[in-house]
């Protein structure tokens, strides 16, 4: 039931995510998609479990700061990003796509792992239906992403745009997140 349960999670996580505009939205239906990974791998080995939910949270936590510093509710809003910090959005790219499970960033690794556990266990069906509800994810995410660092504001008048805000807070914390979350392959368990 909760191998069930779990694949019906990634796949509502995904098609509800799909549509939305607000970012909030979005991220509560992509934490519905991973929590559909974890409830999936539970039964199977929960030593994987936790290591998903633990590089879930170290990549989430970021992305939440970085839209909480940018004061972005919409997706239309993430086109101003850059005026906070240049940086800020080749981070949340960054973040984004390691969050979609793209293969050499961190995210890969407990997808990579949750599948390999289902396959080993004779769930290949589960595992390809698993890994096809992830492109689900992986398009709201890439809808964030290129919003975010290649588009910018439309305007109709000729003005001139702020190239950079005074930051509000300091990103120490935030770029050290950053590295955590996205440069932990190398310690993926054998």
């Amino acid at each position: 039931i909760l191998l069930t349960m779990g694949l019906l999670s990634t796949l509502v996580g995904g098609w509800a995510g799909l549509n939305q505009t607000q970012t909030r939205k979005i991220m509560a239906y992509s934490s519905i998609a991973h929590l559909g990974w974890m409830a999936t791998i539970l039964t199977l080995a929960p030593n994987i479990m936790l290591l998903n939910l633990s590089l879930y949270i170290m990549m989430t936590l970021p992305t939440f700061i970085t839209l909480m510093l940018s004061s972005s509710k919409t997706i239309k809003d993430l086109t101003t990003m850059w005026t906070i910090s240049p940086t800020m959005p080749t981070m949340m790219l960054i973040l984004l796509m390691s969050m979609a499970g793209l293969p050499p960033l961190t995210g890969f690794m407990p997808k990579w792992l949750i599948l390999q556990e289902m396959i080993s266990h004779n769930l290949t069906t589960m595992a390809t239906a698993m890994a096809m509800s992830a492109l689900l994810s992986l398009f709201f995410y890439l809808r964030l992403s290129y919003t975010t660092a290649l588009t910018l504001p439309p305007t109709t008048t000729q003005n001139k745009m702020k190239w950079r805000l005074t930051p509000k807070q300091n990103t120490i914390t935030l770029s050290i997140m950053l590295i955590l979350s996205t440069m932990l392959l190398p310690t993926t368990p054998t």
